[in-house]
């Protein structure tokens, strides 16, 4: 018999609709994707419209079991992964009173400066709220795109709008609203307002009331496992699914992909390489490290956390290789072909033809090093001035040394996270790689030998939100026992041990690579310092 689970994972530019089915393994079944758009706004603004996600959820659903043949009453539940920090704000029918707000929205400079950006400050923070902030959330709303300063914005620039408020939602959480008329919210997307009692998991109203947040517009709370309703009639003809199909709270791509990694006992870590990247440790109580930028997250099992560590760029800088300096073939050969049609090795991408160009290369890749921070840096340590660069390069430096030190440059800063995370926590010896890098077998090897820990693979790392996601509904269910058991159930396929032979040249060309942050910090901002 099969147990069959539809699972939503909401990005930033489209959604992929996956079926599972849940037995000795998670197993999927099939996929479907759909687009929308991102509506870039002078000033900063970035929205996006709920009705495009609903439309792209239908189509996507239908399209789903139209591929695979599985009824709808087949389907047992179904849950969500989404892009986090998001802001829907919805009257009292649950319909939005204007577009969404992106996470990448960065319009209220205003609002944050008259917030908490003013007077003695710590981390761009005013540091009597920050203190506050951090004793009763676990963190602090010091970034303009924290979602807080977006409800401000509004409240601000929209006053006609924000007397229709009734309640502020997140992306999944709106679409959780959707389906099953509930207003309400998970913790690990309530973390992500920064409003969330760490302590007693319910709003944290001293923050709420220092913010100026109005209460009655906080949702309920519910657990990432709970079911939250079933699917009402009108919805469910639009999604060509069956009424009173249960809903369950779902989670952001923060605290699920961990769960979809098979990280999700005490002490277990998980290493992400997707645009951006990130190293998560599971622990038992909120920690924060102000000087490396590491924070403990909600996650979706109760009562853990998920010590999180980001940088801003991981997957992104092989894109930039690909454009700038791979193009369409690799400058270092005489011979112009379409990689994609190579008659003795197939290549799905010109990426899968990069990486094996790069292991060409010398470990070190002959000394040149790659910072791999296009966008500015988060942890462990916050710079927006800082930049990617090339050290190193002499006469017989070329492309493919320039392609293979760009992925070192990726593993030597997830070994810098990771290194930063042992400070306050025990990361694990073996730890679990997903997303879009770890489809590469160069990669995780490269992980491995840079990192000098055993790095397990997953079967479609690329989709482990949506596996998180359908874990959730199976322990909802009870078809699994708890999350912390969920590793049975998403083994690793592969695995590639530290070659210590490459130890003393990784171990060189790390130290340097820190240094170079610290010895160009002056030069970086005199560069990019925003006026």
């Amino acid at each position: 018999m099969s147990n069959y689970i539809i699972t939503y994972d909401v990005g930033t530019t489209g959604i992929k609709t996956c079926l599972f089915d849940v037995g000795a393994t998670i197993k999927l079944i099939g996929a479907a994707m759909e687009g929308y758009n991102l509506y870039v706004l002078d000033g900063g603004g970035a929205e996006q419209d709920p009705a495009e996600w609903w439309n792209a959820m239908c189509v996507t659903t239908r399209k789903l079991l139209g591929e695979t043949g599985v009824k709808p009453d087949e389907i047992l539940g179904i849950s969500f992964c989404s892009q986090m920090q998001g802001l829907v704000l919805v009257d009292a029918d649950g319909k939005p009173v204007r577009r969404a707000m992106s996470y990448m929205d960065q319009r209220a400079t205003e609002e944050i400066k008259k917030g908490i950006a003013y007077g003695f400050k710590i981390a761009g923070a005013n540091v009597v709220k920050l203190l506050k902030s951090i004793y009763y959330t676990g963190a602090v709303a010091a970034s303009v795109k924290d979602p807080v300063w977006k409800y401000k914005w509004v409240e601000a620039h929209e006053p006609e709008v924000f007397a229709k408020v009734d309640k502020w939602l997140d992306v999944k959480d709106y679409l959780i609203c959707k389906c099953t008329s509930r207003k309400c919210m998970t913790l690990d997307s309530a973390f992500g307002t920064l409003m969330l009692n760490i302590r007693t998991k319910n709003w944290a109203y001293p923050i709420v009331k220092m913010l100026g947040v109005k209460k009655e517009h906080l949702p309920e709370l519910v657990h990432s496992t709970d079911c939250v309703g079933g699917i009402t009639e009108f919805s469910a003809a639009e999604l060509g699914l069956k009424a009173g199909t249960k809903v369950f709270g779902g989670g952001g791509d923060a605290s699920l992909i961990g769960v979809g990694a098979g990280a999700t006992a005490m002490g277990d870590t998980h290493v992400y390489s997707g645009t951006s990247g990130w190293v998560g440790t599971m622990v038992s109580k909120s920690m924060v490290d102000a000087g490396a930028m590491i924070a403990s997250i909600v996650c979706a099992e109760k009562d853990k956390y998920v010590y999180f560590a980001e940088m801003e760029t991981s997957g992104k800088c092989l894109e930039w290789v690909k454009n700038h300096l791979a193009l369409d073939e690799i400058g270092i050969y005489l011979e112009k072909k379409h990689i994609t049609e190579d008659i003795e090795k197939k290549y799905t991408s010109l990426y899968d033809y990069m990486t094996d160009v790069a292991d060409t290369a010398p470990a070190g890749a002959g000394g040149v090093i790659f910072t791999p921070w296009l966008h500015g840096n988060r942890c462990p340590f916050e710079d927006p001035n800082s930049r990617g660069m090339f050290f190193n390069i002499s006469l017989e430096t070329g492309k493919t040394e320039l392609i293979r030190a760009v992925l070192e440059g990726v593993c030597y800063h997830k070994r810098w996270m990771l290194e930063a995370q042992d400070k306050k926590t025990k990361t694990s010896d073996v730890i679990r790689f997903v997303g879009g890098g770890a489809l590469s077998d160069f990669s995780s090897q490269l992980l491995a030998d840079i990192t000098g820990r055993t790095v397990e693979t997953v079967a479609a790392p690329q989709n482990v939100g949506a596996v998180g996601a359908a874990a959730v509904v199976a322990v909802g269910l009870e078809l699994i026992d708890s999350l912390e058991e969920i590793k049975r159930f998403i083994p690793a396929v592969k695995s590639f041990t530290p070659r210590k032979e490459l130890k003393a040249v990784y171990d060189r060309n790390f130290e340097v690579f820190k240094q170079l942050y610290y010895n160009n910090k002056k030069a970086f901002a005199i560069l990019n310092k925003q006026e």
